[in-house]
């Protein structure tokens, strides 16, 4: 049965229909979800990729979504009625793919991800516009661009060029018969003597390596879409084999950028603190801390989800090496927080609330009552600073200077008195003495 694309025409005659979503739900307990049998039919009848409003169901619902795009199946986890997902749908086609001046669905898609916009164009009015890209289906788009238009477009063009090419050998062929054939130039590469130009393909064992290097980049090029489409369990476990491997090899002190890109490509960043922590953490925490410094600021810099999984990580070890580390459990804190990794506010959130996510019940209480008194730290250390911060802007400006010190860390900034002038030997009074 079809349905009008915009369900707020009534009108029985209206030109543009779409089949009405067909959910059929799979499984039971915790591998619950829902296929949406006929989304290929409702794409195409929107003029847009199926991943596109499977994508939406999920950032709408908030569930993980799964593509298999060779046998069309297309899943949101959960489960779902089809009543419910028609009713997100019209939200999906307002949005993206109704024009904002006339209401009709014949709309392009121009995704330009350098300048990270999405415009739209009607074939109908055309009117152009650009889309709020907050949605965080925008973000999906701006990654995945649709390759109908810009296909389209390349095959418009190619057709374009074979035209212009039969008019010129139509043309060319006219003139040369009308003209004479002696006006016609050689090519220039008949005239010149290319007897020295050596066109073999080299053969040497620098050629062939830089050629399989080429070959592997262009591999794991090709495979980057179909391991974003993976779970997040299984992009996960690849990131930890990724890791793992470093390891082993005794290459992983290096290897701090290629692991950043890994989960980059993986799409599992926030998530690396976490995988970090239980392969290069043990006992010997304290002096891992700084050996491997460089390798979690990358993730954890301006990251407040990255510090929260390397909270997550940190109870693990000391859940894995509990009469070691369960008593420094504070001074392992201030040594992440002295090395730029954890910042105070997501310390005391953390602090605020004991979680079973990595650890027992039990175990988080005794951790959190371990970390105390250097959570007691930080808070009256913060407002120290504060009430020294509102004294100090008090002072004159005129009275501060940047002082550095070759032996120091870092710039100090120290507030010099100023020179009080001394009394002139010329305002004494020699005759009152």
């Amino acid at each position: 049965m079809s349905v009008n694309v915009n369900r707020s025409v009534s009108d029985q005659f209206y030109r543009y229909k779409m089949p009405r979503l067909i959910a059929k739900v799979e499984g039971k307990g915790n591998g619950i979800k829902t296929v949406i049998v006929n989304m290929v039919d409702v794409a195409k009848a929107l003029n847009r990729p199926p991943t596109y409003p499977t994508k939406f169901f999920g950032c709408e619902l908030g569930a993980q979504t799964q593509f298999d795009t060779k046998n069309d199946r297309y899943i949101v986890n959960g489960s779902h009625e089809a009543n419910k997902l028609q009713d997100m749908l019209d939200g999906f086609i307002r949005k993206f793919v109704l024009c904002a001046e006339c209401d009709n669905p014949e709309t392009d898609l121009h995704v330009n991800p350098k300048k990270q916009t999405i415009g739209t164009s009607c074939k109908a009015c055309g009117h152009r516009g650009m889309l709020d890209t907050r949605h965080k289906l925008c973000t999906f788009i701006l990654k995945n661009p649709p390759e109908s238009t810009e296909s389209g477009s390349v095959s418009v063009k190619k057709e374009k060029e074979k035209k212009n090419r039969k008019k010129d050998k139509e043309n060319g062929s006219g003139s040369s018969e009308a003209g004479n054939h002696d006006s016609i130039d050689a090519p220039e590469a008949v005239d010149r003597d290319d007897d020295d130009e050596d066109w073999a393909e080299e053969t040497t064992e620098e050629a062939q390596r830089r050629r399989m290097e080429e070959i592997s980049d262009h591999a794991k090029n090709l495979t980057l879409s179909d391991d974003l489409e993976k779970p997040l369990e299984e992009r996960v476990n690849l990131f930890y084999n990724f890791v793992k491997q470093k390891k082993e090899s005794g290459t992983i002190d290096g290897a701090d950028k290629e692991i950043l890109a890994e989960a980059e490509r993986l799409d599992v960043k926030a998530m690396g603190p976490l995988i970090l922590s239980e392969l290069l953490f043990n006992e010997n925490i304290r002096d891992q801390i700084k050996k491997y410094k460089r390798h979690f600021l990358r993730f954890c810099h301006n990251n407040k989800k990255a510090q929260k999984y390397l909270l997550g990580g940190f109870e693990c070890v000391v859940k894995l090496h509990q009469v070691l580390l369960l008593p420094r459990v504070a001074i392992i804190l201030k040594d992440l927080y002295d090395a730029d990794l954890l910042e105070e506010d997501v310390i005391f959130a953390w602090a605020e609330r004991v979680s079973k996510k990595y650890v027992s019940k039990e175990l988080a209480k005794e951790i959190h009552a371990k970390a105390a008194p250097f959570v007691k730290w930080l808070k009256e250390a913060e407002e120290e600073s504060e009430g020294s911060e509102e004294e100090e802007e008090e002072e004159d400006d005129e009275n501060v200077e940047v002082v550095y010190s070759s032996s120091a860390r870092e710039l100090k900034v120290e507030t010099v008195k100023p020179n009080m002038p001394e009394k002139e030997e010329e305002d004494i009074d020699i005759d009152a003495i």
